[in-house]
């Protein structure tokens, strides 16, 4: 596993360059983004465009990188898995618009990877690139707590558990899943 900080990824030129750099690659996992919540009323261009920059932008220009990563790479994997895995992090609001009142332009991002995910499976499906999302509601995490003290983080799901599922999905294990959304709820 190789987890990596400081690279731009809504520069194309950036992200291209850092998948060029890296040893022959058999799956990726972008789970960079970002969230801002804010009514329509509060909520400029400039903030629609970021977060498209930080969750949709980040995830097309990862995924096309993986995936001439993945061609570039001549022979199957040690284990004999051939084509590829990619895993992106989508969002409860994505698959259930009506949560992301109050946050569109997070929503609208995070549909946009849950589309671009199922749109990607279905083109590299020849290839065995297998391409997945998650969706989590909200995770237990120090920053979540902190900024919902009150609520039940028992309901949360554990960055544990949601790495559990994004594991499998980037695995050779992984045999036959592509195109999903898979919701990570937990008792949310």
């Amino acid at each position: 596993m190789h987890i990596v900080r400081d690279v731009d990824l809504a520069d194309e030129g950036a992200v291209k360059r850092f998948y060029q750099a890296l040893p022959p690659l058999w799956a990726s996992i972008h789970l960079a983004g970002g969230f801002a919540m804010s009514p329509i009323g509060d909520t400029s261009g400039e903030d629609f465009v970021a977060q498209f920059r930080m969750n949709a932008l980040s995830c097309f220009l990862c995924s096309a990188a993986a995936i001439a990563a993945f061609r570039a790479r001549k022979a199957p994997e040690p284990s004999g898995a051939e084509g590829g895995r990619i895993v992106n992090v989508s969002a409860r609001p994505a698959l259930e618009p009506r949560l992301g009142a109050g946050m569109v332009a997070y929503t609208a991002s995070k549909s946009a990877v849950a589309a671009l995910t199922q749109a990607l499976a279905q083109e590299t499906t020849d290839e065995q690139i297998w391409v997945n999302a998650v969706a989590p509601s909200i995770l237990d995490t120090p920053a979540n707590r902190a900024a919902m003290p009150d609520a039940s983080y028992s309901r949360w799901v554990s960055p544990a558990d949601l790495a559990e599922i994004i594991t499998f999905l980037a695995s050779p294990a992984n045999r036959v899943t592509r195109g999903a959304v898979i919701p990570v709820y937990g008792g949310s």
